[in-house]
């Protein structure tokens, strides 16, 4: 079963944004094994909200994980965002 940063990666290389896992409010370490591979191989839509995509799709695959999906800035952004607008923070210029 592959790291939680390859899973980190593969989430981005789909999803077009990063993440941070937790457990039990603390970061999980990249270098963590033992978890499954994202299994999504398409985007979600832009107008999912954060809160769906972690309930539709993270809470899936990753019972006993927490996550947080982060803006281009690094910020962890609130559940009633939608997709489209944390994918667009990564697209803007400074």
């Amino acid at each position: 079963m592959p790291k939680v940063k390859n899973v980190e990666k593969k989430i981005w290389d789909i999803e077009g944004f990063s993440v941070r896992f937790r457990q039990n409010g603390k970061d999980v370490h990249g270098a963590k094994e033992g978890i499954p591979q994202y299994s999504y191989a398409n985007a979600a839509k832009n107008d999912m909200t954060v809160n769906e995509w972690k309930q539709r799709r993270f809470a899936k695959c990753y019972s006993g994980y927490e996550v947080g999906i982060l803006d281009g800035d690094g910020n962890e952004v609130p559940g009633q965002t939608k997709l489209g607008t944390v994918r667009d923070t990564y697209t803007e210029e400074s």
